[in-house]
This record gives C-alpha cells, sequence and structure tokens, in this order.
C-alpha cells in the first residue's frame, strides 16, 4: 500500500482518542495527512492517546457523538475528505452493564455521522468501522462473508448489527447519486497490540497480571477467536478509504481478518505471549458460572478483501505477539509510547 495518497488529505476520525483511534490517527500523521479527531476523552488510564500527547499533533475534539448538533458542526468546520467512523462503546461485558448507552452511542451515533457527512460536500468517502461480531453466530468451523445474515445477540453485537444495517439504508437513500459520498462498513476481529489499556481484552489482562507477579486469569480458554495485531485492519480501512475515494465502485461491505493459522483459542494466545514474555508468566482456567454469553467459535472470510482490495494480513498471531511484547518493553525501558509506536507503524508500512 502507498500511504503517499493520503498526504495532505483531511480526514476526519470519530473514536480517536481510542486504542485503535490512536494507532490510526499516528498513522495519518506519520504520511502527512490533517486530521481532525472527535471523541470523549480516553477510554481508560493510562491511555495510549495520552501517553503519545497524539493531541498535540491533530485538531483534537473532545465531543460525544450523541450530540448530533455538536457534531455536524465539527464536521462542516473540518471540511474533511474522508471520514472514518471508530467511535463506538466496545466492550460485550459493558453493553449487558449499560444496554441503552450501548445503542444510543453505536447506532444513533452512527445516525449522527452519517447525517453529519449528508450536507458537507467535501466529503468523497465514509467508512463505517464495525466488527466480526455483526454476524448471527451460527457456531461453525468457517468463516463468515460479508453477505451472511446480520444479528448479533449480546447488545454491543446487535447494536453493531444495527449500525450496519443504517449505513446501508443511508446509502442507499441519501448517497445513491453520481458524485455523492462512497459509503462503505469494514469489519474486523479481535485486535491486539501495544498500549492497550481496556479491561476485559485478553491481552492488557496478561501485561497487567505479569506486572503484579500474578497468573493470568482466562474465563474461557478455548473460545476461538480471530486475533490480529491492530496495524493489520487499520491498513484495511486505509485501503478501502482510498479506493472508494478514487472508484466509487470499491464500495461496499468488507471483512479484515487474519488467516487461519492465526484463529486461535483464547488460551493458545495466552500461552503464546506467556512464552514470548518469559519471566515466569502463566495463566490458568477461572470459569464463571453466571458469565455473559459471548460465542465459542469465531472467523471471518476474508476473501473479497483479497481479491478485490488487494489486503492480506502481513504478521501472523506470533509475529503480532512478539511486537506487543516489543511495545510494552520499551517503554519500560524509558523509550517513549510515541516513539516505539511510530516505529512498528514504520516496520509494518515498510517506511
Amino acid at each position: 500500500m502507498n500511504l503517499s495518497f493520503y498526504k495532505g488529505k483531511k480526514v476526519f476520525l470519530t473514536g480517536h482518542t481510542g486504542f485503535k483511534g490512536t494507532w490510526l490517527s499516528r498513522i495519518l500523521i506519520l504520511v502527512g495527512a490533517e486530521v481532525t479527531g472527535y471523541a470523549l476523552e480516553p477510554p481508560t488510564s493510562p491511555s495510549l492517546f495520552a501517553a503519545t500527547n497524539t493531541a498535540s499533533q491533530m485538531k483534537s475534539i473532545i465531543g460525544d457523538i450523541r450530540d448530533r448538533e455538536k457534531l455536524v458542526e465539527a464536521v462542516k468546520d473540518a471540511k474533511p475528505d474522508i471520514v472514518l467512523h471508530l467511535a463506538a462503546q466496545p466492550i460485550v461485558r459493558t453493553s449487558y452493564k449499560d444496554p441503552v448507552g450501548t445503542y444510543e452511542t453505536n447506532v444513533i451515533g452512527t445516525v449522527n455521522v452519517l447525517e453529519s457527512i449528508r450536507h458537507v460536500s467535501s466529503v468523497k468517502s465514509f467508512v463505517n468501522i464495525t466488527t466480526d461480531k455483526v454476524y448471527k453466530n451460527k457456531e461453525w468451523f468457517w468463516g463468515y462473508r460479508e453477505d451472511e445474515e446480520l444479528c448479533g445477540l449480546d447488545p454491543y453485537s446487535n447494536s453493531k448489527s444495527c449500525s450496519e444495517l443504517v449505513t446501508h439504508s443511508y446509502k442507499n437513500a441519501f448517497f445513491a447519486e453520481a458524485g455523492s459520498s462512497a459509503i462503505s462498513t469494514a469489519r474486523s476481529g479481535n485486535v491486539i497490540g501495544g498500549g492497550d489499556y481496556a479491561t476485559d481484552r485478553i491481552i492488557p489482562d496478561c501485561i497487567r497480571a505479569t506486572e503484579a507477579e500474578k497468573e493470568i486469569i482466562l474465563r474461557n480458554p478455548h473460545s476461538t477467536r480471530p486475533y490480529q495485531h491492530v496495524l493489520e485492519c487499520l491498513r484495511g480501512y486505509l485501503m478501502l478509504a482510498q479506493k472508494q475515494y478514487e472508484d466509487k465502485a470499491f464500495a461496499g461491505n468488507y471483512n479484515f481478518g487474519p488467516d487461519d493459522e492465526s484463529c486461535v483459542t483464547t488460551g493458545e494466545l495466552a500461552t503464546l505471549f506467556c512464552e514470548t514474555w518469559e519471566n515466569g508468566a502463566a495463566w490458568k482456567n477461572v470459569s464463571e458460572a453466571d458469565a455473559p454469553h459471548e460465542a465459542n467459535f469465531l472467523k471471518l472470510d476474508c476473501s473479497k478483501s483479497k481479491s478485490v482490495l488487494g489486503w492480506y494480513p502481513q504478521w501472523g498471531i506470533r509475529q503480532a505477539v512478539e511486537n506487543i511484547v516489543e511495545w510494552e518493553k520499551a517503554v519500560r525501558s524509558g523509550i517513549s509510547a510515541a516513539e516505539i509506536t511510530d516505529r512498528q507503524i514504520k516496520d509494518y508500512f515498510g517506511g
């Protein structure tokens, strides 16, 4: 991929203060894009966004995507060429505790973003980032394709399915004319990477436990997930946004997930982390009788992204974990979070 396309482009990101949003912001900043972000304050403390001081290198607007008036004004002021929508309530367990807030953010928030670009003629490319969990999970052993039924079970997954349907409706109702913005959705697997401080995510839980010299607690070590380094899916989003900017015919729904060998169980991922981290890291299974439902098996078929966009995974699961450990240990050795993040971005993209 040639990132020089983004040099000088005006890119508007929702959710830029989050884990994925920070990595994406830094990619765009490094290639010379004019980046405006709109999001709540970072969802964790510490946060990758604060640790990398990314706010100083872009226009960072702190706001709620449920606030349509403020969001519309922000997009009008930015006059972006490209809009990437990442803002969301992304945690399954949180969605059980706060289903109303999850639906408001993930569904009405998507409506508000689409409304904001309806009246800004500068926007040529819009990508709504959802999740692999939008599909109706049938626990089968082959990957879901983009035309499979959308019906997430838990409130988070279902709200993202609804976000997909909202995007589909707006695309056909308001963006069908020639010259209007190209509209797509992107569905990716479970992302991992350095600087993730979220709760209820396997790699951050592994790091917190090892730093505290405790065993890593796994609730469901036999669940299979399509784990991938965060840079893998971000490259996919950027490729899609560029392709449809240049030719609206590329607009559509796309999966961005790892190859089969990187679809591993949570236990296998934790074992790989422990082997890479060393220093006696270990995990144990502690099942919860009243745990909320989560799928046992989930995999994506990414044939369309490969054949249409030319996107392929570059880092397997072992290389992804090695880069996470490198990132975490670099920061602990005194290297700044911004320096190691930018170094890994350049290594990944060959810059």
